[in-house]
């Protein structure tokens, strides 16, 4: 990864709560086209209600079985995952010309940012990088997807806290067969989703060097 810039960047954070997949959707890909080169950057805390979302290159055959629960075709990269409350996922809005590196990069960080945060909880993981995401013992914790427009990214990771991981077994989860899922709760680890948040945004924050934080809307 390049070097950060020298000037600190402003952050601003939103913790969101549970808010709809679709909605959420939308807002970010609003924010994104209409940001202009000084907005701030931002990152979006929230849970979502049960839902299954594709990739642009998720293929139908990775999902096993029908369900009750919703199927979202989005724009983001990679295959099907499943969202749910006791996740937290991150968004991440960056000017990712702004801040000096690519796509690559921002996986590279952010699967970095989530390896310090199991650290913390004493927990080794590892990246691969033939399949992005975080993985302990090859069990997946941690999901990445991202989107790219006008060189500022949308979509972000997904980290298991304390859920149901049973829908993950209607599906092959980012489009690999036999793939376990496992969550913090599995290793004994009580842990607020808005403590790992903190963890997350205190990694963010030194490896990209912004300036103190500041809070914004916690609404859509």
């Amino acid at each position: 990864m390049k070097q950060a810039p020298l000037a600190k960047q402003a952050l601003k954070i939103r913790q969101l709560g549970l808010q709809d997949y679709q909605l959420t959707w939308e807002a970010m890909k609003t924010f994104c086209i209409e940001r202009d080169a000084n907005t701030c950057d931002e990152v979006w805390f929230v849970q979502h209600p049960a839902v299954f979302t594709q990739g642009v290159s998720g293929k139908a055959e990775h999902i096993l079985a029908s369900s009750d629960i919703p199927i979202v075709q989005t724009d983001r990269g990679g295959q099907v995952t499943y969202h749910g409350p006791g996740q937290l996922v991150m968004y991440v809005l960056f000017d990712l010309r702004r801040l000096g590196f690519g796509v690559r990069a921002l996986v590279d960080l952010l699967e970095n940012i989530t390896i310090s945060g199991l650290k913390t909880y004493g927990l080794t993981a590892n990246a691969r990088k033939d399949a992005p995401g975080v993985y302990i013992s090859e069990k997946k914790i941690a999901s990445l997807g991202l989107r790219v427009k006008k060189g500022c990214s949308y979509h972000g990771l997904s980290i298991n806290i304390d859920m149901d991981l049973n829908p993950f077994k209607l599906i092959n989860p980012c489009g690999y067969e036999g793939l376990e899922i496992t969550q913090l709760t599995d290793y004994g680890i009580n842990c607020q989703l808005e403590d790992f948040a903190a963890i997350l945004l205190h990694e963010l924050q030194t490896q990209l060097n912004y300036a103190p934080l500041t809070l914004g809307s916690n609404s859509l």
